[in-house]
């Protein structure tokens, strides 16, 4: 199995791009958070240009689209808006992009319809059913106002959507610049993130579904309590694992291109069992959802933070019940206690677990 190699020594500045493959450019445009950067895709077609991804709804993002347009674009017109997922990074400009070339959109049909609701979703107060998911998870009254305050939705860094798009679904071909793309679809960091695969080249453009060196927050959202996107999630791993070769050349949505997709693949399974097993482990005795903060994560976890991490940690709990793992009961006070089934997992013994940094907002 082939291990992580990255073939490009340089990193494209904002407003510029760098070659990749033949007709395939690689850009980034800034982020204001921790993680810093987003990778976008441009593919040259015969009348014009293609773009994967969008960067987030900010003015610099504009200005830096504007550099590319008027520099190695030609002016030449943009043909088609494909984005891999809801994420404001990846459709922050989306709307933006497609009023001014007057270009279609290409998305999966979850991710176009749950980006168009949660930009134009009001979350100046919370629902009773959000209330009820963080009392459930053991978040106090005063921390989850906290939260709250922190919150203020995706309206202000997503230009308004598009009204229409055209679906992609798994196994669909864009044709562009010479090469067939198929559509392979993901779910678990989001419901059907789109990747873009061709054979005939092995190259593949994976967003955030395989990124080479973070983990992408696999959450349980208050809209879905009971959801399992990590089954869905590890269930997506398996199969990209069956379809694409060792030397697929992938293009991610943040850190740099890279090989070794086979190894990221194990790497990423391996790493969400040993947590199932850290978390199965810790609940010998009954725990809230919020105390499996410590066993997921190095470090303390702040406001900011604490939407990523608590939703990652139901994820675990989540798929553990699911699974026959894990039983879960509420107290009067609306508070889940999860307790570990079998117990002889505690003869284990001392292993090594490997915890997280804090979540990164991808």
């Amino acid at each position: 199995m082939r291990d992580i190699q990255y073939p490009f020594e340089n990193i494209p500045e904002v407003g510029e791009w760098i070659t990749v493959a033949e007709g395939v450019y690689w850009l980034r445009m800034p982020l204001p958070m921790a993680l810093d950067h987003i990778n976008l895709y441009v593919l040259e077609d015969r009348d014009g240009w293609w773009i994967i991804d969008t960067g987030m709804g900010l003015d610099g993002t504009q200005e830096a689209w504007q550099q590319l347009f008027d520099g190695p674009m030609q002016g030449k017109p943009v043909l088609g808006v494909i984005v891999t997922h809801m994420h404001p990074d990846h459709v922050g400009q989306a709307g933006w992009l497609c009023d001014k070339w007057r270009a279609p959109l290409y998305m999966s049909f979850g991710e176009y319809y749950n980006a168009r609701t949660f930009s134009a979703s009001d979350f100046s107060s919370i629902s009773w059913t959000t209330h009820a998911f963080y009392i459930a998870a053991g978040v106090s009254e005063d921390y989850l106002e906290r939260v709250r305050a922190k919150f203020k939705g995706f309206g202000n860094i997503v230009t308004p959507m598009p009204m229409a798009f055209n679906r992609l679904s798994e196994g669909d071909v864009l044709s562009i610049g010479g090469r067939d793309w198929r559509v392979m679809i993901g779910s678990g960091h989001s419901p059907e993130h789109v990747c873009l695969y061709n054979e005939r080249d092995k190259l593949l453009f994976s967003g955030d579904q395989i990124i080479p060196r973070i983990t992408s927050n696999i959450s349980v959202m208050p809209s879905e309590p009971n959801a399992n996107p990590l089954k869905r999630w590890l269930s997506s791993l398996q199969r990209f694992g069956r379809d694409l070769p060792d030397d697929t050349l992938v293009f991610p949505a943040h850190n740099t291109p890279f090989y070794g997709v086979q190894t990221r693949l194990n790497y990423l399974q391996d790493h969400h069992q040993d947590h199932l097993e850290a978390v199965e482990e810790a609940c010998i005795e009954p725990k809230k959802a919020i105390e499996m903060l410590a066993v997921l994560f190095d470090r303390e976890i702040g406001v900011a933070q604490m939407n990523l991490a608590l939703g990652e940690a139901i994820a675990h709990l989540n798929y553990l019940i699911e699974a026959g793992r894990l039983s879960c009961n509420k107290d009067d006070d609306g508070v889940n206690w999860y307790q570990t089934i079998d117990k002889s997992v505690a003869k284990r013994g001392n292993r090594s677990h490997h915890k997280d940094a804090a979540p990164m907002e991808v």
